[in-house]
């Protein structure tokens, strides 16, 4: 069952980042309640969430536990299809090569990430997934919202990860 794809005027604006990166930052402080790496993401549809999580790598000892799959499957489970494209993705870092393989594979329209990961992050800095050129989709994507308070959960969780060593 196809879905029709949804102009440019239903995703989200750039002016809509900060409330839905709120809602994600949210998210990646629920995954401190399990020691987990406080990552958040939320998939948002015609202006309703219809998707979000946290890391639950650790809670449920599942490597692939990823707040971006959370999320995903989520919306999925949610909308009653894999295909995601009309909807666009909040998370609070810079998505991996897994997970941007799999917003890839959703079809995702657009997806905003508040801080570069420059040692795993697989849009802009190791690795441009959601720009390959030999893709089917190519998600738009944007970088920046809530930038430095996304930095500032996780530094402030690795601080105290070093101190508890």
């Amino acid at each position: 069952m196809g879905e029709p794809f949804l102009g440019d005027d239903t995703l989200p604006r750039v002016g809509d980042d900060d409330r839905y990166m709120d809602l994600a930052l949210a998210e990646a402080r629920a995954a401190l309640a399990h020691e987990d790496v406080p990552i958040g993401a939320v998939v948002v549809r015609d202006a309703a969430v219809v998707g979000r999580a946290h890391n639950r790598r650790e809670v449920d000892a599942d490597p692939t536990a990823h707040a971006e799959l959370l999320a995903l499957r989520e919306a999925a489970a949610r909308l009653g299809r894999w295909r995601l494209a009309d909807c666009a993705l909040y998370v609070t870092i810079e998505p991996c090569v897994m997970c941007a393989g799999a917003i890839v594979l959703a079809r995702v329209a657009l997806v905003v990430f508040g801080a570069p990961d420059e040692r795993a992050g697989a849009v802009r800095s190791v690795a441009e997934v959601l720009d390959a050129t030999w893709s089917n989709h190519r998600p738009r994507w944007r970088l920046g919202a809530r930038r430095e308070e996304a930095e500032r959960v996780l530094q402030e969780f690795f601080a105290r990860q070093r101190g508890a060593s």
